[in-house]
């Protein structure tokens, strides 16, 4: 067995994919539009379904938001370097709600940012 994808409800596909392929520099892997059921898919990932897990976005169409709860946590995403990381996503328009450091009660250092949705992306900076 392997995880296959984590599903988010986007209120914005347009907006999401752009959040998830040009500011955290994903690839959109495929798109499908199923209107009986007034929905669309789309998957992104850093790497191909066949070999890694990637993000499922759904958009149910005529729903511009959801209410994130309290259950969901957050995405995480290993990167080399997670304050540059930061200065990257911001750049590109992304938002950063913790900035890179070390995690309370220990060192790994991580950071937050957040898509346009509002879900929580953990940036985990790979120890040397």
């Amino acid at each position: 067995m392997r995880l296959l994808h984590t599903m988010l409800r986007v209120g914005d596909m347009e907006r999401s994919i752009h959040f998830y392929t040009e500011v955290m520099g994903m690839r959109l892997l495929r798109r499908h539009e199923f209107p009986a059921g007034k929905f669309t898919l789309a998957f992104v990932g850093y790497t191909d379904e066949a070999t890694g897990t990637v993000i499922e976005l759904t958009h149910n169409w005529g729903v511009d938001q959801y209410e994130l709860g309290t259950a969901f946590g957050h995405i995480a995403v290993a990167v080399e370097d997670a304050a540059a990381t930061c200065d990257l996503i911001r750049q590109r328009g992304g938002k950063v709600v913790r900035e890179a450091g070390p995690m309370k009660g220990g060192t790994t250092v991580i950071a937050f940012v957040e898509d346009p949705d509002g879900y929580k992306i953990e940036l985990i900076e790979k120890k040397a």
